[in-house]
Formats: structure tokens, sequence, C-alpha cells
């Protein structure tokens, strides 16, 4: 499984981006795809979640009202709306996609629930 992630660049502060992540390459069934981020010297954290069956989504605290995950099922595309961006938003963003039997629902804030990683796309929110 290949994800390419793309729509990172550099915005000001209040503006807005759109990230996509499309999954692709043999036959897998997507169970979940969820966005993280990693900022200059830092770990790389939960940004968002979506499970596949249901669409049901999660977010991190620091980003809730400002975030939206969503998906295109027929092109196995997740997308990161991103409005309302402020420098503490600047990073390198990944997704990651959990094609396993099941859906984790426990522990899809941490990196081991993710089976594929994308290359990363960075976002840079200039003061």
């Amino acid at each position: 499984v290949q994800l390419q992630a793309s729509g990172g660049g550099l915005v000001q502060t209040g503006g807005s981006l759109t990230l996509s992540c499309a999954a692709s390459g043999g036959t897998f069934r997507t169970q979940r795809m969820t966005w993280f981020r990693q900022a200059p010297g830092k770990a790389r954290e939960f940004v968002a979640t979506l499970k596949w069956s249901g669409g049901i989504t999660s977010y991190a605290d620091s980003v809730k009202g400002r975030f939206t995950i969503s998906r295109d099922r027929a092109k196995n595309t997740v997308y990161l709306q991103m409005n309302s961006l402020k420098p503490e938003d600047t990073a390198v963003y990944f997704c990651a996609i959990d094609v396993g039997a099941r859906a984790i629902d426990t522990y899809y804030a941490q990196e081991r629930a993710y089976d594929y990683w994308g290359q990363g796309t960075l976002v840079t929110v200039s003061s």
C-alpha cells in the first residue's frame, strides 16, 4: 500500500489549507486513516482520524473546531481541511492507514496502530 500526501505549503496566520492523502496499491481494506504531524524538534503527534466504516472522526484538542477530516471512499482518499491556522500548526503532516482485519478503536492516536505511512507534507504558518 502506498500513501501519497499533498497540499502542504506556506500560509499566513489565520489562513487555510487542505491536505489530501490517497491510498493505492494492491488489494486492501481501509479500516482507518489518520493524520499526524511533527513539528521541528518535537515528537510526532496525533491530529485527526477517520474510521472508514461509519465515518466516525476524532480530533486532537489542539485542532478541534479548526480542522476537519473527511474522505472520498471511491478514491480511497482522506482530506484534512485546516482553517484558522496558527504558527504552532507548523509541522510536517503525515497520513497513515490501518488495513488490519478490523479497525482499532482504542489506541488509534498512537503510531503503532498503523500499517503504512505517507511521505509527509510540510505546512508552514507564518506569523
